[in-house]
């Protein structure tokens, strides 16, 4: 009888009736293996390519035991395994043991946990979320005492805080303080869509959990192609029957993508240029005095006349009227601006130095310039007043005070 079979018949009571198994997987009176399967954690939103990269796998290669039981995106004959929802994880371990393919793929993981928490949504206090996350992390566990040629591939989404930090998405906070799920395993690829193609990311970008073994990736960025990944861990760590290296250098010119940049610190990405982009960069700074005195670490690239007078900007200039011969130069001008009212007619016409009264004008208009300047002059009155009204000065003797 396998482990497997012999944990299974000690908790039939619970698996019959739909109990959570509290008791951690492997029970202190077994002993220890010393080879483990290999886990790998794949980490993305939905629809970015996590199960679409089940694609070139073999139907007698993989077990897909399908955690949401949604159809695949491709058209396959895989045998697929959906738990049912009220005995999720000891159907998931159950599939587990009693497989022999050497690929387990455990696609949306995270629902697990969260199938888990709405069948039990009504029920209060802290037990809930216990069984929730031990259940989850007794999964995870289960891998160490399989077969040491099993790759087992746990597929989830993913989560950010308000930093924008990515995570794997759990329920809880059990799972996140006191265990970290990316701890546990070596490889954490995460998912990434660019002009519609689907890559995996294999290095950490100062912003999530990603990683993988030193060397083992050609590249940053590959092709989103799980059988490819399956491939290099085993030819990695020699599980099996590997191919060679010569084979899977073949293989890592096809899928690596060199255009996906690593991002800087602050989580931008550097963009790559090629060499015709290169040629037409110009120095960030601009060139001050002679020839040899240019600021910058750039290369002015030189631009051709014909390039350069197409760049520069169209002006518009207008154009002279010219005078027609029936024209005279006096008809061409621009007619002398006409003043506006009363008071504006006043101040170019000729004034009676006597009488104040405007020269030429009709009583009317008179009339009109007389009430605009009317509170002109009222202000002017008022401040000449101001001006002269000061305090006289005493004239007194010293010698009149009676002191």
């Amino acid at each position: 009888m396998s482990y497997g079979e012999e944990f299974l018949a000690d908790h039939a009571y619970e698996i019959e009736h739909g109990l959570p198994i509290k008791e951690i997987m492997i029970p202190e009176r077994k002993e220890r293996r010393i080879t483990m399967a290999q886990k790998v954690l794949i980490l993305g939103d939905s629809g970015t390519g996590k199960s679409a990269s089940l694609r070139n796998f073999k139907p007698e290669e993989i077990l897909v035991i399908n955690a949401a039981g949604k159809p695949l995106p491709f058209k396959n004959h895989f045998e697929c395994i959906t738990p049912s929802f009220e005995k999720l994880t000891q159907d998931v371990l159950k599939a587990m043991d009693s497989t022999n393919k050497k690929v387990i793929v455990i696609d949306d993981a995270q629902y697990i946990m969260s199938f888990q928490y709405m069948r039990r949504i009504k029920e209060n206090g802290w037990d809930k979320w216990n069984d929730i996350q031990g259940d989850f992390f007794n999964i995870i566990k289960a891998c160490d005492y399989m077969p040491d040629d099993v790759i087992v591939y746990f597929l989830s989404h993913l989560q950010r805080d308000d930093e924008g930090h990515e995570k794997i998405k759990t329920m809880g906070k059990m799972l996140d303080e006191k265990i970290t799920i990316e701890g546990l395993f070596t490889t954490v690829l995460k998912t990434a869509v660019k002009d519609g193609q689907y890559f995996f990311l294999t290095q950490n970008s100062g912003l999530d959990t990603v990683k993988s073994p030193i060397g083992m990736f050609p590249s940053y960025a590959i092709e989103n192609d799980l059988k490819y990944v399956d491939t290099k861990i085993r030819n990695y760590y020699e599980i099996g029957d590997y191919k060679d290296d010569a084979e899977v250098e073949k293989m890592d010119e096809a899928v690596k993508a060199e255009d996906i940049q690593k991002p800087d610190s602050d989580g931008k990405r550097r963009r790559k240029r090629n060499a015709s982009e290169a040629q037409k960069t110009v120095n960030d700074q601009p060139v001050q005095g002679n020839e040899g005195d240019v600021r910058g670490r750039s290369t002015v690239a030189s631009v051709p006349v014909e390039e350069s007078a197409a760049e520069q900007p169209k002006t518009r200039r207008r154009k002279a009227r010219t005078v027609k011969d029936d024209e005279t130069p006096a008809d061409t001008e621009k007619p002398s601006e006409q003043p506006e009212n009363a008071s504006q007619k006043a101040e170019i016409a000729e004034v009676d130095k006597g009488t104040g009264a405007i020269v030429g004008a009709t009583p009317e208009e008179q009339k009109a310039i007389d009430a605009e300047e009317e509170p002109k002059r009222r202000r002017r009155r008022k401040a000449r007043t101001q001006e002269s009204v000061s305090v006289p000065a005493l004239d007194i003797n010293d010698d009149d005070l009676p002191f």
